[in-house]
């Protein structure tokens, strides 16, 4: 593939990826409006425990198949490349239909055991989706390994906007049944999604048959190898990307299953408990989930810079990389976290009318709570990025585990105590963050990289309190003078997002190697063929 067609193919995938989170963190907010915080919580569970099943095949695979198919095509070993993706796709198929039959006999005990029986038509929903997504994963890892983006990019799209559309019409169809058949209606979206998106993959990749069967042809150093080898392989690359991409599915499930025990031993009924928890997970976790499509961006730039100076040995690049990384994060972080903390009520009456003033109230304390813990779930990620680049990739996964452990803990204390009950919920998922960030942060120290706190943070800290003070004020002010409350809002976040800008350019907080954090496509090329 030439540089220019690769750096194209990379340019549709970051816009893909960048379209399929923003149309994800925005999916809620209708659907919510349309069912409700109660209808939340009987979409939520289930979804938890797909995403959960669904974290083998979407995680560590794919990145399994592309590095091992890759490695044979720069081999010229065409036909060993089309030989993993064979028995990998086997071995999804395997994953899916086992996954799909074992929620489709056992949804009812599942939903039962975690305390919402009201999910179970939502766990039916995404049979197919249990089913068809690992197969699209394995076409993606393929089409990966082969350096085609586009087939990976328009499948995400497609996979996406089928999921929003069919997911949300089914939900408005089905509203008028019951709550619980209009959660089963949004949940099946991702079913259509999967769908969709698999066949729309599999039409693609038909059509390149004939390319991939001539490569074989004409290649002389073609050559298969036993099936057990290559499955090894593909486990041993796999195994741990998905253990470590199991916590955060594992901490939406604990969420789930503790919040409805606890709540429960306190006196709350499961319709309360429900309706609480959709709160936690539909309104206030939904907002914060807006400002990780920039961070995740910051984290990912920040691999092929820091892989590329610590493999040349340039300590200086790379911890001047690094801090540029961790100060970018801050940058994206503190004003989302601040600026959610105070204008928390407000955003939440914004975003869901229909709630009403009680449900905008108590979901406003819990956004006022997660609000802290986007400034240190951006300083996990650039953490995590750093030691993934420096070959510390197992340590990420060891302290989000004792953070999953913090969580779990603290959320069973907090939410059996009256007085805190689902609060307890959020509470526990910030000190968690904030507990993997201090152990990412010493397991870096003990590295050759030197993260400068008070150098990195001081201008954007700074930065951030000019604009706190000017949100504070002016919705203040507008609220005072303008009719609707819904547009003082907007425009303290207006005056909020000009204040923060002006600030960080005349504190000089942004540097010329901030700017240079994000690859060039040439330095991006030599990256990924490594």
């Amino acid at each position: 593939m030439s540089k220019e067609n690769f750096i194209k193919g990379a340019a549709i995938l970051g816009i893909a990826g960048l379209l399929v989170k923003i149309l994800g963190a925005i999916y809620r907010i209708p659907l919510t409006n349309l069912i409700g915080t109660e209808g939340i919580g009987y979409y939520q569970p289930a979804y938890n425990i797909y995403n959960l099943l669904l974290v083998v095949s979407l995680s560590g695979f794919p990145t399994a198949i592309a590095k091992i198919v890759s490695e044979k095509r720069a081999l010229q070993n065409y036909e060993g490349a089309y030989q993993v993706y064979k028995v990998s796709l086997w071995g999804l198929f395997l994953i899916g239909l086992v996954s799909s039959l074992f929620i489709l006999v056992f949804a009812r005990n599942i939903v039962s055991f975690i305390g919402y029986p009201g999910s179970y038509y939502s766990m039916l929903a995404l049979v197919p989706a249990l089913f068809a997504v690992p197969l699209l994963s394995a076409y993606r890892g393929f089409f990966q390994g082969t350096q085609n983006m586009t087939p990976i990019a328009v499948s995400q799209i497609i996979e996406q906007m089928f999921r929003v559309a069919v997911g949300l019409y089914l939900a408005y169809a089905f509203v008028g049944r019951g709550l619980e058949e209009a959660a089963a209606g949004a949940t099946f979206g991702a079913s259509a999604g999967g769908v969709a998106a698999l066949i729309l993959i599999y039409v693609m990749f038909f059509f390149s048959r004939k390319s991939i069967k001539e490569e074989i042809k004409l290649s002389k150093n073609n050559r298969t190898e036993p099936v057990w080898d290559i499955i090894k392989k593909l486990l041993y690359i796999a195994v741990p990307i998905t253990i470590g991409a199991s916590i955060a599915p594992l901490m939406g499930n604990m969420d789930s299953f503790i919040v409805s025990n606890r709540l429960a031993a306190i006196g709350y009924t499961v319709k309360q408990y429900t309706d609480m928890f959709g709160e936690l997970s539909g309104t206030a976790q939904t907002l914060i989930n807006f400002p990780q499509v920039f961070s995740t961006a910051v984290a990912m730039s920040m691999v092929p810079a820091i892989t590329e100076a610590f493999t040349k040995k340039q300590i200086t690049k790379l911890n001047i990389t690094a801090n540029a990384g961790v100060k970018m994060s801050l940058i994206i972080g503190l004003p989302c976290g601040m600026g959610l903390l105070l204008l928390a009520e407000p955003i939440i009456a914004l975003l869901y009318p229909s709630l009403g003033p009680e449900t905008h109230a108590s979901s406003g304390a819990l956004l006022e709570i997660l609000a802290i813990s986007v400034i240190f779930l951006t300083v996990v990620q650039a953490f995590t990025a750093i030691l993934q680049s420096i070959n510390k990739q197992f340590h990420p996964v060891k302290n989000l585990a004792i953070g999953l452990v913090v969580k779990v803990i603290l959320s069973y204390l907090l939410i059996g105590i009256p007085s805190i009950n689902i609060r307890g919920a959020a509470i526990s998922t910030m000190i968690a963050y904030l507990a993997v960030a201090i152990l990412n942060w010493f397991d870096i120290n003990n590295t050759k990289v030197r993260i400068n706190f008070v150098q990195i943070t001081a201008r954007p800290l700074l930065s951030t309190a000019v604009m706190s003070v000017a949100t504070a004020v002016s919705f203040r002010v507008f609220e005072g003078l303008l009719s609707s409350r819904n547009l003082a809002t907007l425009s303290a976040i207006a005056v909020a997002g000009v204040v923060y800008v002006v600030c960080l350019f005349l504190t000089g907080a942004i540097t010329k190697e901030d700017l240079e954090l994000i690859p060039k496509g040439e330095k991006l090329q030599r990256f990924v063929r490594k």
